[in-house]
Order: structure tokens, then sequence, then C-alpha cells
């Protein structure tokens, strides 16, 4: 089942799903990825696309309960990159939640769909996605490079790569620890919904993009860099 990606819809991609059951869902979801190192995929892209001295517009897209927003907001107060942040979901009630999670933090959040984004914001310069691009079929994955490269921003991705260890072992620590149903089953399906290295390649190139780099990185995750502006050099 490692060799094709799964289709099956998570839980969470349903409508009406209790808030309380989203919230604890929210919450283990940071947590994982807290300690699992998923954010510093983030930092480390970030790093190498941000200048001193320069402001930016960086906008996340489904950004949830704004967990990865809070994460690059406390991230950058260390850095002192000039960031301008902004989160965007299609989900009132994770809009809700954000608003309540960054309270005291200077982000800005919409409800909307990523596609309307510029309907609220004149410019952005980098657009962001953790774990947001394996909701996706592949089609509107190209949909989301085309997006970025129309707007010439540069375009962020940090997701799941499909691998038969990171299944099993989410699979065995979510049962054994999770208290939430939705994690219990979206956390291995999000990995069955992830893609390769050579597959994320291959996408890329056939949406025609010029400049763009593909990591792998710990725990089985992979950096992407999809540069808007095809003069842009790595």
């Amino acid at each position: 089942m490692f060799k094709t990606r799964s289709n099956e819809k998570e839980l969470l991609d349903q409508d009406g799903i209790p808030a309380p059951d989203l919230y604890q869902n929210l919450r283990e979801l940071d947590f994982i990825n807290h300690w699992l190192g998923g954010y510093n995929i983030s930092f480390s892209a970030l790093k190498k696309v941000l200048k001193p001295g320069k402001t930016y517009v960086l906008a996340d897209i489904g950004c949830g309960g704004g967990d990865t927003l809070k994460r690059i907001f406390n991230w950058n107060e260390k850095v002192g990159f000039e960031l301008d942040l902004h989160g965007i979901d299609l989900k009132p009630v994770c809009i809700a939640y954000a608003e309540t999670n960054l309270s005291g933090k200077h982000v800005n959040l919409i409800c909307d769909d990523y596609r309307n984004l510029f309907r609220h914001v004149k410019k952005v310069d980098i657009i962001h996605a953790c774990l947001f691009c394996h909701h996706l079929t592949q089609q509107q994955l190209a949909g989301l490079m085309h997006f970025a490269l129309q707007h010439r921003a540069i375009l962020i991705i940090n997701d799941l790569e499909r691998n038969p260890v990171a299944y099993y072992s989410i699979k065995f620590l979510t049962r054994l620890f999770s208290k939430s149903y939705l994690v219990k089953n979206d956390a291995p399906l999000s990995v069955l919904r992830g893609f390769k290295r050579v597959e994320w390649v291959k996408m890329i190139q056939e949406a025609g993009v010029k400049t763009f780099s593909v990591r792998n990185k710990w725990a089985f995750r992979h950096e992407i860099i999809i540069y808007g502006d095809a003069g842009k050099s790595l």
C-alpha cells in the first residue's frame, strides 16, 4: 500500500466535526509536530529564503488552529527577520480557535479559501503550507503551484513522506497516547496520503517550475521550496 498514494479522505476533511473534538485534535497535532521536530523544517526553509533588512509578507495556507503561525512568530522573535504574518483557513471553527491561540501576537487571520487570498492581502512574498498538501489531490497541488507562480510568490511546503516506518510508528504512538479519534484515524492515513520525493519532483517539473528544491528531512518529512521568480537561484 506504500507504492501508491491513498485517496481515502481524512475525517478532518469532513464537515460538522464538533468543536471540542477538533480542538483536541489541534492540540495533539501541535504536540506531535513539536516533539518530532516538524516545525524545524519550516524554520530551515525560511532561513534559506529570508534576508535581513527586508520585510516579507508570509501567508500560512490551511493554517488550522494557528499553531504553525505561533511557532513561526516565536522563532522569529529570536532570529529577528521582518515578517508580516497572515493565516488563512476555510473552516470558521479553526479560525475561531486560532484567534484565541494567537492572542497577543501580530498575526492577521482570514476565513476563506486560500485561492481568495489576494482579495484580503495585496501582496504575498511567501506562501507557506505545513501539513496541508497531503489533503489535496494532484490536480489541486498543480493548482497551488500555478497559484504561487502566477503571483510570483515563494512556495514553502513542509509535509509528510509516504513511508512504512513512519506509518507504523505513528499508528502505534497515537493508539498508545492519543485521546483523539481524529488523530488516531488521520495521523497514519496522512502518511499514506503523502508523497515520495521522486513524485514531488515529477509534479513540480510538470507544473512548469524552473527553480526548486526538494529535501528529505527528519522525521520522514519533505522540505520543498518553489520559487515564483524563475530567475531566482537557490
